[in-house]
């Protein structure tokens, strides 16, 4: 373990070394998500992939510094116990992946770690999650014969995103309790038409949250998908690869969002894009009404 005020960057470059080519992700079941809150700080490891463990980049220390005077003045951290189940914007706890051979792979919160360590701190609290890997696309395209996909953002326009913004009728107890965040007026129905015309509807968020908790969230709401890709971002080259695995399967993508659908044909590498009028209430219709005019040149892909 680093020393209090020794070169972390030294420390950081150790860990990485340990575990390169070794470290393996691990799917967590539920009780482990839900029952484990804190772990040693012994057992959590730098991502790799994150700037924080970019030489170029590195840590920041006057964020560290600033987390140092937090775990000195505060006496207790608020932090969720539901690891995963649900999701907290304000969560103080770390984001954490279990891994192989041991421990936790950190995914959010490098610079608070580091202040523990500095700072002596024997275990920190964590929400463990379960992102999507290749393994898990590769399982998805293997239920699904379908050379068509559907992409949409899961907070920007399967979610509602405005307060005021018509949605779906809010859930019952007690899935109200777990899931609290609208699903956008349309989107049952939408993602219906979708399959029944032979669409696979594959659902994007740049959150660290785990697949297992969106996939019963929009079960909730009677709303299927064929895949979910969880903590994508453009800055890691294991999102990129994901992307490819998707974009040799499919034949057309169509992508989504609140103001148009567009169009992206990978065997003529031609787009078309048509705009949406942004009424929440006729949204979800307008677009089945796009998809119905797909028809008439799907042979033609």
């Amino acid at each position: 373990m680093a020393e209090q005020g020794g070169r972390l960057d030294h420390f950081i470059e150790e860990e990485l070394n340990r575990y390169r080519g070794i470290m393996v992700p691990v799917k967590s079941g539920v009780l482990r998500r839900a029952l484990i809150t804190k772990v040693s700080c012994k057992k959590l490891h730098p991502n790799p992939e994150d700037e924080f463990c970019k030489p170029e980049v590195g840590p920041n220390y006057q964020i560290i510094s600033n987390y140092e005077q937090q775990y000195r003045t505060r006496k207790k951290l608020g932090y969720g116990y539901d690891n995963g189940l649900t999701y907290h914007e304000d969560d103080d706890s770390l984001t954490v992946e279990r891994v192989r051979p041991d421990g936790y792979m950190i995914l959010n919160g490098h610079h608070r770690w580091a202040a523990a360590i500095r700072s002596n701190k024997r275990s920190v609290p964590v929400r463990i999650v379960n992102l999507t890997h290749a393994e898990d696309i590769l399982a998805s395209l293997s239920k699904t014969s379908n050379t068509w996909r559907v992409t949409l953002d899961l907070d920007e326009v399967v979610f509602q995103g405005r307060k005021g913004e018509a949605a779906e009728k809010p859930l019952s107890f007690p899935w109200s309790l777990l899931y609290k965040q609208p699903v956008r007026l349309g989107i049952p129905a939408l993602f219906r038409f979708l399959k029944r015309n032979g669409y696979d509807v594959w659902v994007y968020t740049s959150r660290y949250i785990s697949m297992e908790y969106l996939e019963n969230y929009l079960k909730a709401y009677h709303t299927y998908v064929s895949g979910i890709v969880t903590g994508m971002s453009h800055k890691s080259s294991s999102s990129g690869n994901l992307e490819k695995l998707l974009r040799d399967r499919y034949l057309v993508t169509v992508h989504i969002d609140r103001n148009s659908v567009l169009r992206v044909s990978r065997k003529t590498r031609s787009f078309e894009e048509y705009s949406l009028s942004g009424s929440a209430e006729t949204w979800s219709q307008e677009i089945m009404d796009i998809f119905g005019a797909f028809k008439h040149d799907e042979q033609s892909e």
